[in-house]
């Protein structure tokens, strides 16, 4: 196979521009989406009356349904009922509606981890519920639920790949149009395959760096997270 490495050439801008929207799209709605995750979670486990059966609706919703259906509804769904939003709002909205799911399955298992001796130690020290949760019980759910966050976050910047339905120009968009314009298949598809892999890779190395670092800090293993010592 030979590249034609001109067009690659005038085409690096192009990814460019579309790279970083791609990034900003996906930061934003992962953000959202752990922020969502979270109270979703803490709703479950807190068994709060009407929440929590909204809160699994949600989770049954979301996670039986593409993100490409859910945009559809977005962008042009909405409309139809007097709702316009912007494509980056329908881009990021969608994707904190899928990742919120899978976030709180993640956060949900993290915190029923943490046994009912490390809330009841928090409390006995004189922490308000609200700061035992943040200082004591969610390090350690995080902990746990980071192998499967992390995942949930590579899966959602994977999903920033359909954006393009809605006429945003990310990395997809441009690689189509390209392929569209010119037939350069090959080469518009490399640049794109390199642009998700510049994205991917750092992120899944971060995480794996995290995770032995609280691995071998004692983190998430199961005498840590139910206060028992080894005998």
């Amino acid at each position: 196979m030979v590249l034609n490495w001109e067009f690659i050439e005038r085409s690096l801008p192009l990814y460019q521009d579309a790279f970083f929207i791609t990034l900003k799209l996906a930061f934003l709605g992962i953000i959202g989406a752990t922020i969502l995750g979270l109270l979703i979670a803490i709703i479950k486990i807190k068994k709060i009356p009407i929440l929590s059966q909204l809160s699994q609706l949600y989770i049954e919703l979301s996670r039986n349904t593409p993100l490409l259906i859910q945009l559809y509804f977005l962008y042009f769904g909405l409309p139809k009922i007097g709702i316009i939003l912007s494509s980056e709002v329908c881009a990021v909205s969608g994707l904190i509606f899928l990742g919120g799911s899978y976030m709180a399955e993640s956060f949900r298992s993290g915190l029923e981890a943490v046994s009912k001796t490390q809330y009841e130690i928090g409390l006995s020290i004189g922490l308000s519920p609200i700061k035992n949760m943040i200082y004591v019980i969610l390090p350690q759910a995080f902990a746990v639920a980071l192998p499967s966050f992390a995942a949930n976050v590579i899966f959602l910047i994977k999903e920033t790949s359909v954006f393009s339905i809605v006429a945003i120009a990310d990395l997809m968009y441009v690689a189509k149009d390209l392929i569209g314009i010119y037939y350069e298949t090959d080469e518009a598809l490399l640049l794109l395959v390199l642009s998700y892999l510049i994205i991917l890779l750092p992120v899944s190395i971060v995480f794996t760096l995290i995770e032995r670092r609280l691995r071998y800090a004692g983190f998430g293993n199961s005498s840590h997270l139910s206060g028992q010592e080894s005998t």
